[in-house]
């Protein structure tokens, strides 16, 4: 067990959850106040998606991320900003010849997938180390694909985080590792509980954690109902935790959270029920080996 966590909050995700919960940011201000408040709440890192502000829709727009980022690092805010580079993965074949794309397949280039990064240059952006059947989809990451990412990633100076759904997931991961495609010491993130990866249990967890190289920091988390538990076993395991209403509605059983920085006040709540502490930003940046803001 650490003595200090980092708590990330993921304030939006790309989900089809804009008429489940009143309070799902959808415009950059939104995204970017979710943000701003969960690191008042204890959330040392922000992990950001945006959303077309007309539809609610997941976007892949940089105009979004732009206004986001830019309006974080206007304020008074020391959050660390992660964003997503998982978008432009999905593939979903033509019934009649799966050779073709069907619509609703976003699949694009490694170089547009980090287009916003090499752009903006957060300190922080997801790496999803997956080929995986998701939900009904394929989410396609080749480990060609990844190498390519990983390359311009570090070029800009940003740290990848290595999110991996199962345990091949994770035996890759510590490839690109070893290839001195990521930086030390890597950060790797276990997501338990999406259809069709590893679930959210303590055994997932604990098989998952046990892969991941010596020195690395890991982070985990669990989705919808199982966000909670999933706290107190990352904590327990010695790893980072991430809330976030991506992950989870909920506040309690029944109950839908007030916003983002509820879910982060109830995870920093766990953390030191259970005897650790949280890191600050500025801990965070030096703990990871951030270069800090542009």
């Amino acid at each position: 067990m650490r003595d200090k966590v980092i708590v990330t909050c993921a304030v939006t995700g790309a989900g089809d959850t804009v008429d489940k919960h009143p309070d799902i940011p959808v415009t950059p201000e939104q995204i970017a106040r979710a943000a701003i408040e969960a690191g008042e709440a204890g959330a040392a890192i922000a992990h950001i998606h945006v959303r077309d502000p007309a539809t609610g829709k997941p976007s892949r727009d940089i105009r979004y991320y732009r206004e986001v980022v830019e309006r974080i690092r206007a304020s008074s805010s020391r959050i660390v900003i992660n964003l997503t580079c998982g978008a432009g993965g999905r593939y979903i074949p033509d019934r009649n010849d799966p050779k073709r794309a069907a619509d609703g397949t976003t699949i694009t280039t490694p170089a547009d997938r980090v287009s916003h990064v090499l752009e903006l240059k957060p300190e922080v952006c997801s790496l999803d180390v997956a080929t995986m059947n998701m939900g009904e989809y394929v989410f396609m990451n080749v480990p060609a694909h990844l190498r390519e990412m990983a390359g311009l990633i570090r070029s800009v100076g940003t740290k990848p985080e290595l999110e991996v759904f199962d345990g091949g997931h994770v035996r890759l991961a510590n490839r690109l590792v070893e290839e001195g495609l990521i930086q030390a010491p890597p950060l790797y993130q276990i997501v338990l509980g999406v259809p069709w990866g590893m679930p959210a249990t303590s055994e997932s967890m604990t098989y998952m954690k046990n892969q991941i190289p010596v020195g690395a920091h890991w982070a985990a988390f669990g989705i919808s109902r199982m966000q909670f538990p999933m706290v107190a076993q990352t904590v327990l395991l010695g790893g980072h935790v991430r809330v976030g209403l991506e992950d989870n509605l909920y506040i309690d059983k029944g109950k839908l959270t007030r916003d983002n920085a509820e879910l982060v006040e109830k995870a920093v709540k766990i953390i030191r029920l259970l005897g650790a502490d949280v890191l600050s930003p500025e801990d965070v940046r030096k703990e990871l080996g951030l270069r800090g803001n542009p």
